[in-house]
């Protein structure tokens, strides 16, 4: 008998949570049933309405904020180095499931099922470096003017606030959870109410590993609502997130009115620069890989093609031809290369930008999209664009890419930095000079040199201007997730007074 949508992404749920009836909160090592407003889910595949579930609300969040506080000391008191083989630990477990959860990663978002299992594996790695750091992470001996001994501690936020996006669910969920609780904080994950069910899984993969019940708190609900009642809560002490520049902009109001610390990853729309002396065979290579993988609905996505004039009619037809072959198709086909946008809101965005763009004089270099069962877009080419059209200015997040002539190496900077993103950005020529040059004057917090999209958690993460701030990966993460504490001790058998008396 062939489940329907809900039924195959409950039993694909139940595999980490057996006997589950529906979606809920993870809270002290609990699934908890929340009390709000329903939650409807739409299968990304073929547009119709899936599992439904209820909201946390305030009193879930208020229930979690005080499991972390809790589960927080406890894992606080333990060594760096218990620590550290626990998080170690958390790797192996998900390694362990990574079929599993490569499966509700693809049923819930829509993603390739190939896609997921690079993603698992990758979040698994991401605990395994961050293990490493729990005992190498620490403070420094001061050598002051005085007779004291000061030393610097590097000790746990406490509680912070991770709020992750529908795009890649597990893959940030690993990417904020992991430096997070190795630097020996505790968690409160807000995952988009539209994928919550792997952030979910890791959560209780990981108290198998041995990581206290609590520590790893999984709201399921809004923004407005869960989030926003999580924001207000005394437990919480920094928040992070990831998501579009809009909802970083209330995420960072809201949390001024407390004065919380944030880390904001935002939006992109990157420049992938090509010059005329490239191999273009790969550079060709590289721009689908850069905006066409995960249907384009990635923040480092190559969204912005700029080509060199003299290469520009004969690359686009290389591109437009590429695309042409790749195969857009189901979730779980293992043949799958693009599969459908996750959700309708952003299937609407998408497909009413690439109107967007033609009406302003961009032309379609790839076939028109045809109206059928599903979010899906095929790859598109928007030729001949400019840098002012709005399609080159606003973050579409779909396999849309413009495609945008430039004559010389000044022009391509200066159209590259002329956005209000700076996430990321790439250059393909065979002048090494350039390419450092290029590199060095692009506004980016990433950028590659012939490549497109590698990113590893050993490297830090984050953006320029409108991308955001702070960063999420490599060591730089560890000092997001600790504060420093100053320690003096005096020394001197007999310690002059600098006030008082006796």
């Amino acid at each position: 008998m062939q489940l329907n949508e809900s039924e195959h992404l409950l039993a694909a749920f139940a595999h980490f949570f057996p006997g589950a009836s529906t979606v809920g909160s993870y809270v002290g090592g609990q699934l908890v049933a929340g009390d709000g407003e329903t939650v409807q889910l739409h299968g990304a595949a073929s547009g119709r309405p899936s599992l439904a579930y209820r909201d946390a609300g305030a009193g879930v969040v208020e229930q979690a904020a005080r499991a972390a506080a809790a589960a927080q000391k406890q894992w606080w008191a333990l060594t760096h180095a218990a620590r550290g083989r626990i998080v170690f630990a958390v790797g192996q477990q998900i390694r362990d499931h990574l079929e599993p959860l490569a499966q509700l990663e693809a049923i819930s978002t829509g993603k390739p099922i190939r896609d997921c299992r690079g993603e698992v594996a990758k979040v698994a790695e991401m605990f395994e470096y961050y293990a490493g750091w729990c005992d190498k992470f620490y403070g420094d001996v001061i050598p002051v003017p005085t007779t004291h001994l000061n030393y610097t501690r590097r000790e746990p936020i406490g509680t912070v606030l991770q709020v992750t996006p529908w795009n890649a669910p597990i893959f940030t969920c690993g990417w904020q959870v992991a430096p997070a609780i190795a630097m020996g904080n505790a968690v409160l994950l807000k995952p988009s109410e539209l994928t919550p069910f792997t952030s979910l899984a890791v959560a209780a993969l990981a108290e198998k590993a041995g990581v206290p019940a609590g520590l790893i708190n999984v709201l399921a609900g809004y923004g407005h609502t869960v989030g926003q009642a999580a924001i207000d809560n005394p437990a919480v002490k920094k928040v992070v997130f990831v998501g579009s520049p809009a909802t970083g902009r209330k995420i960072a109001e809201a949390a001024a009115r407390r004065l919380l610390p944030c880390v904001l990853e935002l939006g992109g729309k990157s420049a992938n620069i090509v010059f005329e002396d490239a191999d273009l065979k790969r550079a060709c290579l590289g721009a689908q890989a850069a905006i066409f993988s995960s249907a384009g609905q990635s923040c480092v996505a190559g969204s912005r093609l700029l080509v060199q004039r003299s290469v520009y009619e004969r690359f686009v037809d290389m591109l437009a031809g590429g695309a042409a072959r790749i195969k857009v198709g189901a979730p779980l086909d293992d043949a799958t290369e693009v599969g459908p946008i996750s959700n309708k809101k952003q299937y609407e965005h998408v497909i009413s930008m690439i109107a967007e763009g033609v009406k302003a004089g961009a032309k379609l270099a790839t076939p028109a999209q045809e109206a059928g069962e599903g979010f899906f877009v095929r790859p598109t080419v928007l030729a001949h664009a400019t840098n002012e059209m709005d399609v080159a200015r606003t973050e579409i997040f779909g396999p849309v890419v413009v495609a945008i002539p430039f004559d010389t190496e000044e022009d391509a900077v200066r159209m590259a930095n002329d956005s209000d993103f700076g996430l990321a950005g790439a250059v393909w020529t065979n002048d090494i000079a350039r390419g450092h040059r290029v590199a060095s004057q692009v506004n980016a917090g990433t950028f590659w040199i012939n490549g497109y999209k590698t990113i590893n958690v050993a490297s830090p993460f984050g953006g320029y201007n409108q991308s955001g701030y702070g960063r999420s990966s490599g060591v730089e993460a560890l000092h997001e997730y600790t504060q420093t504490k100053s320690v003096w001790v005096e020394t001197a058998a007999a310690p002059a007074a600098a006030f008082g008396y006796v």
